[in-house]
């Protein structure tokens, strides 16, 4: 699949982050909505300046709060793909969108350090690192739970580009 992958014209996205840069690939033939709304937001420069403000060791890097304490998101839902029959799976460096529950993802997302088979089938995976993966690994450590957790200067997205993209409108499909 990689190689296909690889001759394919996936859209892709680099994250300039304070610690340094991240090249992700972007899922669009199996979650197009969520690609969709995740590049619209990058050429609005929306995860400009936005902070992970969870970083959990072993697990997952989230961002993409406009509040920078997990309780933001874009003014706007969209619809869970994953549960279609080809959803992508949960490995090391996966791009996937959070939510508080079916159909309520919006702008946070988050990066995950490891395979984390349980979340499978309940987050939409919509890509994966092609680069930077030692700029993850070097993100502080940020858990919203523990006060003593959270770093004076947390790291942050300075600026997301879009590297390429397919020749057509992207846009968020809205939860009505």
């Amino acid at each position: 699949m990689r190689q296909r992958e690889a001759a394919d014209d996936l859209p892709r996205v680099k994250l300039i982050t304070s610690q340094g840069e991240i090249v992700i690939e972007l899922f669009e033939n199996e979650a197009p909505d969520t690609v969709g709304n995740f590049v619209s937001l990058v050429e609005t420069g929306f995860y400009d300046n936005k902070l992970f403000h969870r970083v959990l060791s072993n697990f997952v890097a989230q961002t993409g709060c406009p509040k920078g304490d997990g309780t933001g998101d874009a003014g706007y839902s969209i619809h869970c793909e994953c549960d279609k029959e080809n959803f992508r799976k949960h490995f090391r460096g996966s791009l996937s969108m959070a939510h508080a529950g079916p159909d309520t993802g919006g702008s946070q997302f988050f990066i995950t350090f490891r395979a984390t088979p349980n979340l499978n089938g309940k987050h939409t995976v919509f890509g994966r690192i092609v680069t930077g993966f030692d700029t993850l690994t070097e993100l502080q450590r940020v858990d919203p739970d523990d006060e003593k957790a959270r770093p004076v200067d947390p790291d942050k997205i300075v600026k997301a580009e879009l590297l390429r993209k397919r020749d057509h409108e992207y846009f968020p499909n809205k939860v009505k």
